[in-house]
């Protein structure tokens, strides 16, 4: 939208696989469905709906007696072929039909099946105002990935089956059908009602197939002829241009990219209602979720939406017209869209913005491998196809995209690309298909490069040292590898000199840059150079997926961070410096919080400050209040708030008063001013105080996707021993509530419960079994997020009456793997809290002597 073979006993990753899992194999073909009709009458203030569904096979052998289809929970009312009535059994899952004439291979049979939906659990959802919500639209919208089609009509539900397809839908009006493909009529039926026929021509698979039905405002655009239309509630349509408008630019950008014309006749977008997903890539109609529609605010500094809108845009050639031909290989068409994301970044607004694009996708990886499990790419071992669906496959997939990239060149990439997108369209792939594209196209075989990313799990893990020998003029590199695995590549490795002694990155005339093998455990390289280096730059470009520790003297780190020209070389000389701690690094990254030309620089720097404990690091922060980039403005909040001084709490205090012009700004402020009132020692604001601001930020601050307001709820929820901010909290996860700032409130009750008293304790989990019975599939992933945080054994409980009676595998999944992370902190958290207590205040005494100690260093300095 994953898994791996990996010793857990000798490592310390844990396994992606769970108590049920087993291998998962694409099924065997009765033949090769051509088409799917669709036939529906759909009654949408009952959610439920008549329909017939017709599917035209053609039979691969002689003598099938019997089809087996996927179909759950439906009402089958009776089954025909060729017009005549079949007998069939029904278990709730599948749909047996028994043929009276067996097949004949090659021989075209039509099925056709009547059956009601009624108040259905998956694959279609019936969105309608309530008491609670009354101003919720009247919406019906469809989701299929991975196998939810099977919830909404019978089918053969599994990737590998393309086909044509068809959808007749009649609704009351003043409705409108949005479907795949082409609208070939609109008729009306009665006066009340009007039925929509849509034809998609190009084969696809089930769980492409869509039908989304709203009071839409329709705005059209155009790409070549060829109708582009943006479906929103009515009165948003401002918001659907500010969101959506580049659509025909992103397609003219990835027509040329893939080598392939956009394949379908029209591109839609349709955003709903409570959708469960960011956005779905139906065939020429992809679903969004209605959060995504920015206001001019909003717009400032959330290019989210742009990145997700390039993302659907993106699968219709990776995933739609390149089908995968089972779940195992997802990363194909995933790592591709979300690499797509970062072409596109560099495409609108430069290579600098692309690499810390890059750079964050592989964070993003690196964080689910090291904290949830580590896995190969390609696997067909899991309980339900939905887990696959997770960093590995999205950006752990875009970063192999990039080393291929790296590895082939510009040129020969964007041919692999072509050719690969030329040979497969309109067919099935699995990820074997993309490596014979490489070598068709360039004569490379990456295999070495799939065998360590993509078949197996991990990443190199490198620690890397540096020394000079003066006397002999050489740069001596030390590379330890420190996962279990050993990987073997080749990383370039520059050394940047300075022309003469001006202090710009302009100034470097020459990085003279040296690729090395680097397969053994630890090895030492040595650089002739004429002259001492004035940085080190490893993995030059840093094109591929890692690790690094960086351990160079601090004036190597100090001159990589000014001049060092890739803005994630400086990011790690950041880090670096950040780890040696002193008034000289110290220094060093106020001066680039200043002075950096890349707000991504800016902006990871702030985070370095926060993690040099001395009193000076607030006099540091504190001009990036006033920096032009509110991503930079956000990064320094956030850091301020890891410092916890009334300092620091005086100057957030003020910006969530007199607010800033981003809203992420403000909700970071809001954070941060409780996370300062919720921590331990003298220094601190009043916590009454803290939540008389917040509660004011809740009573006055509702707007875009509650976006301010739920930073006010991570605020109180990070006052944990507050019962005050407890009863706060629990007041917004009541129903009525908007749904962002519900969900919020629902997560924050498992972080603010760690310090509450075991009657405040007892009223959490309370609320939260109550909560636990919403079906709702983000109510239910809020409620796991919560109790995933607590260190109580009734959370435990609860988490398994979960996971065991939703009907989502990925509610299911989060469950159990919360279940076991709840276990482990009963285990171990117990005798840790006044541990804590005094870390935190033997770090506090420290920082004050360490700030002491560096200003009495300096003015020594100055008398010398």
């Amino acid at each position: 939208m994953s898994q791996f073979y990996f010793d857990t006993e000798k490592s310390h990753y844990k396994s992606f696989e769970l108590p049920g899992a087993k291998p998962h194999y694409t099924p065997d073909r009765p033949g090769q469905v051509e088409h799917i009709f669709l036939d529906i009458n759909l009654d949408v203030t009952k959610q439920s709906y008549h329909g017939t569904c017709t599917i035209r096979l053609k039979p691969i052998r002689d003598s099938l007696h019997s089809l087996t289809l996927d179909a759950v929970n439906l009402n089958i009312e009776g089954v025909e072929v060729d017009t005549q009535a079949q007998k069939f059994d029904y278990d709730g899952e599948q749909l047996f039909v028994h043929l009276d004439s067996p097949t004949q291979a090659g021989k075209l049979i039509n099925i056709s099946i009547k059956y009601l939906c009624t108040t259905p659990q998956r694959g279609i959802y019936f969105i309608k105002p309530d008491k609670h919500y009354p101003n919720k639209p009247i919406q019906v919208w469809t989701q299929g990935e991975d196998e939810d089609s099977r919830f909404w009509f019978p089918c053969f539900d599994y990737p590998g089956q393309l086909s044509t397809s068809e959808i007749r839908v009649r609704i009351p009006k003043p409705y409108i059908a949005i479907s795949n493909g082409e609208l070939i009529s609109t008729t009306s039926d009665g006066g009340d009602y009007k039925i929509y026929h849509w034809l998609q021509k190009e084969i696809h698979p089930t769980y492409l197939m869509t039908l989304t039905v709203g009071d839409f405002a329709e705005i059209r655009d155009e790409w070549n002829g060829k109708q582009v239309t943006y479906y929103v509630e009515k009165g948003r349509e401002e918001d659907a241009v500010r969101s959506m408008g580049k659509t025909p630019r992103m397609m003219e950008f990835l027509s040329k990219k893939y080598g392939y014309p956009y394949p379908f006749p029209k591109y839609a977008q349709v955003c709903v209602d409570d959708f469960i997903f960011g956005g779905m890539e139906n065939t020429s109609t992809t679903v969004l979720t209605d959060r995504c529609l920015l206001d001019s605010v909003a717009a400032l500094d959330n290019r989210n939406t742009e990145s997700l809108v390039v993302h659907e845009l993106a699968h219709q050639w990776f995933g739609d017209l390149i089908v995968i031909k089972h779940w195992s290989h997802a990363w194909v068409k995933e790592g591709m869209a979300t690499y797509s994301e970062t072409m596109w970044t560099e495409q609108e607004y430069g290579a600098e913005d692309a690499a810390y694009y890059r750079l964050n996708d592989a964070r993003s990886y690196l964080s689910e491998d090291a904290e949830r499990y580590r896995r190969p790419m390609v696997t067909h071992v899991y309980r339900e196809a939905i887990e696959l669906y997770d960093r590995h496959i999205y950006e752990k997939g875009a970063c192999v995209y990039h080393m291929i990239r790296t590895e082939l060149g510009e040129d020969l990439f964007w041919k692999a690309i072509q050719t690969f997108v030329q040979d497969n369209a309109h067919k099935t792939v699995e990820t074997i298909d993309l490596l014979r594209a490489i070598e068709k196209a360039t004569g490379r075989n990456l295999m070495f490069l799939f065998d360590q990313y993509v078949y197996r799990g991990g990443h190199p893990d490198y620690h890397v040292t540096y020394l000079w020998d003066s006397d002999a003029n050489l740069a001596k590199v030390t590379v330890k590898q420190t996962q279990p695995d050993l990987f073997d590549l080749k990383i370039p490795i520059g050394f940047g000199v300075k022309n003469d002694d001006v202090a710009c990155r302009d100034a470097i005339n020459r990085v003279s840059t040296f690729t090395v093998r680097i397969h053994e455990r630890e090895q030492s390289f040595y650089f002739p150079l004429t002259e001492k280096p004035l940085f080190i730059s490893f993995d030059v470009g840093n094109n591929y997926l890692k690790t690094v520790s960086l351990e160079y003297p601090i004036p190597e780190l100090k001159a990589q961070l000014e001049f060092d020209p890739h803005p994630t070389s400086r990011i790690y000389a950041a880090v670096a410096l950040a780890k040696k701690g002193g008034l000289e690094s110290l220094k060093a990254l106020g001066k680039a919080l200043k002075n950096d030309s890349f707000w991504g620089v800016r902006a990871e720097v702030a985070k370095q400050i926060a993690n040099i404990y001395l009193d000076q690091s607030f006099d540091f922060l504190i001009p990036g209040l006033k920096d032009d980039s509110p991503y930079v403005r956000r990064a320094v909040i956030e850091a301020l708030g890891k410092i916890k001084t009334y300092s620091s709490y005086k100057a957030l205090k003020s910006v969530v008063q007199e607010g800033d012009a981003s809203y992420y700004v403000e909700a970071a402020a809001c954070r941060s001013i409780g996370a300062i009132a919720g921590a331990t020692g003298d220094e601190k604001p009043k916590e009454e105080k803290v939540i008389k601001v917040l509660k004011s930020v809740l009573e006055d601050k509702a707007g875009w996707n509650e976006v301010v307001r739920s930073g006010a709820i991570a605020g109180l929820s990070e006052m944990k021993t507050s019962e005050t901010a407890l009863d706060l909290i629990l007041e917004y996860t009541k129903l009525g509530t908007p749904q962002p700032l519900r969900l919020s409130a629902i997560r924050a009750l498992g972080k603010i419960s760690i310090g509450q008293n075991a009657t405040n304790l007892e009223r959490i989990l309370e609320r939260l079994t109550e909560l636990a019975r919403d079906s709702f599939f983000l109510t239910q992933v809020a409620v796991v997020v919560a109790l995933g945080q607590m260190e109580n054994q009734k959370a435990m409980t609860i988490l398994e009456n979960l996971a065991r009676q939703t009907p989502d595998g990925r509610v299911r999944r989060f469950a159990d793997e919360e279940i076991i992370q709840v276990l482990q902190k009963i285990g171990k958290e117990n005798g840790l809290n006044s541990l804590r207590q005094e870390l935190d205040q033997l770090k506090q005494q420290n920082q004050e002597l360490r700030s002491r100690l560096e200003s009495l260093e300096a003015k020594s300095e100055k008398k010398e």
